[in-house]
């Protein structure tokens, strides 16, 4: 028998990846980026072994103002800026969480599952490294397309809504420039869903 999905507000069958840069403006062109590629690049930052992967974090969207207020964020720079997928999707492209564990562990993981190792010390205020917060997931991979069907836009107001849709229209009046009005009718509307934080009674400030 198959038991129903229990009904808890710290758990998602969704990933989020936050995007991160110096400046909110940096960040923003990395987004528009992503969105015009369609997909995301795996990186090697803070990961041993220097793996590519593409990291997501397993906290709700409900709770992610939260985690955005969170000083050891604002240290890593993340930005209310995000790409959120289906984690049955992620998983089946090989998304796994990573382990948390001391960093001594890192040698007895065989090689294939090294890329999922995070440091975790609590023996003493001096070594505390505890990022376990994150709940973080990986996939290890150069580029991860990005279906339109599987991914959510994530961003901090409405205001930058606005600003991703008159990007789009300054593309679309491009191309009937180019193509002519006549195809007009085949220019693709904006494709992305996307869901505003303030809308979900988050405390994001706007950024400027």
């Amino acid at each position: 028998m198959k038991l129903p999905p229990m009904i808890r507000d710290d758990l998602s069958n969704k990933l989020v990846h936050l995007v991160r840069g110096a400046t909110f403006d940096e960040a923003f062109v990395k987004f528009t980026n992503i969105l015009t590629e369609a997909q995301l690049r795996g990186g090697t930052g803070y990961i041993r072994g220097e793996y590519h992967c593409v990291c997501f974090t397993e906290t709700p969207i409900s709770k992610l103002g939260y985690v955005l207020a969170s000083p050891d964020v604002a240290k890593m720079r993340y930005r209310p800026l995000g790409i959120m997928v289906d984690k049955k999707w992620l998983f089946e492209q090989g998304g796994r969480p990573v382990i948390y564990q001391p960093n001594t562990d890192y040698e007895k993981l065989p090689e294939e599952l090294r890329y999922r190792h995070v440091r975790l010390e609590l023996d003493s205020q001096a070594t505390h490294i505890d990022l376990t917060w994150e709940r973080e997931w990986r996939v290890k991979i150069g580029t991860l397309p990005l279906p339109v069907d599987k991914t959510t836009v994530i961003l901090p107001t409405r205001r930058w809504r606005d600003a991703l849709a008159d990007l789009h229209a300054d593309d679309v009046r491009s191309q009937v420039r180019q193509i002519g009005k006549d195809a007009a009718p085949s220019v693709m509307p904006y494709p992305w869903h996307i869901i505003v934080l303030e809308d979900l009674g988050i405390p994001i400030p706007d950024p400027t």
